[in-house]
């Protein structure tokens, strides 16, 4: 079972740093996959732009090796970022590389330690579709060494998105049962390995019979092909008429309400997306008396909120002793040099992927 409150685990310190330095603004320029206005994945180019420096004694310059790509950057490509004003931008909030050098207060990291961190890429400041990124010391993690620099630059956003709605929003208990809908997408197949670790029982919903092949070796105990069966009529055979305890939606629009059914009496039904209420009502929710869960990982970047990204970093080093011990895999289903942002943009767009796609940065 894994422990699923973050403030209750205690992290060994990882080694710390010997040698300490301040960069200072050199006008050094650097690479970067950058947007100068929304629009469609060729509005991305890469261009040289001043390398960020470290402002404050606390922060780390990271050489990056590899960037996530993620749907809220397709997102924020297409639609602007959330500071519009501060244009061009850099995309990409996961990041993996090595600490190129470090602020004067740095206590635990130190020059040459490889990292994978969630933290940029909203607009402000610069993403990691990039060379080199500064981020504080507190919220980065050492990588898994068992991952390449690409799988882990895939990680950390669905690992804490999955983390924190299972086992924070949900409360998934061991013994339980869960549907877990997308299951062979970025979260998805994070979320049946969390449950699956959790003591959980686990269905989910696919696409084709490759994805239902995917997610049985990930340990899934009911797969549904959501286009050849109804997965609320599954989903109740399986349990007997009840319902699961908890239903994780990463699907959203009619999934989201067709889901209500198939949760129990005093389930929960937690989301990634905004539920669209055009799209149905609540009140078959509260006749069943669920508890509904809205899950953004990105609160904290967003907010300004300190030590809940703390807490999300602290996330990722519970996970990266998971992975090392063979016990969480990240699927990663196809690299594009960084250069070729614009065709991960198109990919990730298409749909229809297994795990996850990054940006391999020379």
């Amino acid at each position: 079972m894994v422990q699923h409150k973050t403030t209750a685990f205690r992290y060994p310190r990882p080694r710390c740093t010997i040698e300490k330095s301040k960069i200072q603004n050199t006008g050094i320029r650097m690479k970067a996959a950058i947007i100068s206005q929304p629009g469609k994945p060729d509005v991305l180019e890469l261009k040289e732009v001043p390398q960020p420096q470290i402002q404050t004694t606390t922060e780390v310059l990271v050489r990056l090796k590899a960037a996530g790509v993620n749907p809220i950057d397709t997102k924020l490509r297409s639609r602007g970022t959330f500071y519009p004003k501060k244009m061009p931008a850099i995309l990409g909030c996961d990041g993996a590389g090595v600490i190129a050098a470090v602020g004067a207060d740095v206590e635990c990291l130190e020059v040459g330690d490889e990292v994978y961190f969630c933290d940029g890429g909203l607009g402000n400041p610069t993403g990691n579709y990039a060379e080199f990124t500064v981020v504080e010391e507190k919220f980065v993690s050492l990588k898994p060494e068992s991952l390449s620099f690409a799988e882990a630059a895939a990680a950390p956003l669905v690992l804490i998105t999955a983390w924190e709605s299972l086992y924070d929003r949900g409360r998934l208990q061991p013994g339980q049962r869960v549907l877990i809908h997308g299951g062979a997408g970025g979260v998805g197949h994070v979320a049946i390995q969390l449950a699956r670790l959790q003591g959980a029982e686990v269905a989910t919903t696919v696409g084709s019979a490759d994805h239902a092949e995917f997610v049985q070796h990930l340990g899934a105990d009911l797969v549904i092909n959501y286009q050849q069966t109804d997965f609320v009529e599954a989903v109740l055979a399986w349990t007997q008429g009840e319902g699961v305890d908890l239903a994780f939606d990463t699907v959203g629009k009619e999934t989201f309400f067709k889901t209500i059914p198939a949760v129990k009496i005093y389930g929960d039904l937690v989301t990634i997306l905004e539920p669209d209420m055009d799209l149905g009502s609540l009140k078959q929710a509260r006749t069943r008396n669920l508890r509904i869960g809205l899950e953004l990982m990105l609160t904290p970047m967003l907010q300004g909120l300190v030590e809940e990204q703390q807490d999300q970093a602290k996330i990722l080093r519970q996970c990266a002793r998971l992975i090392d011990a063979e016990k969480l895999t990240i699927h990663l289903y196809r690299t594009f040099p960084l250069e070729e942002a614009a065709a991960a943009h198109q990919l990730l767009e298409a749909g229809h992927l297994t795990g996850k796609l990054a940006l391999v940065i020379d």
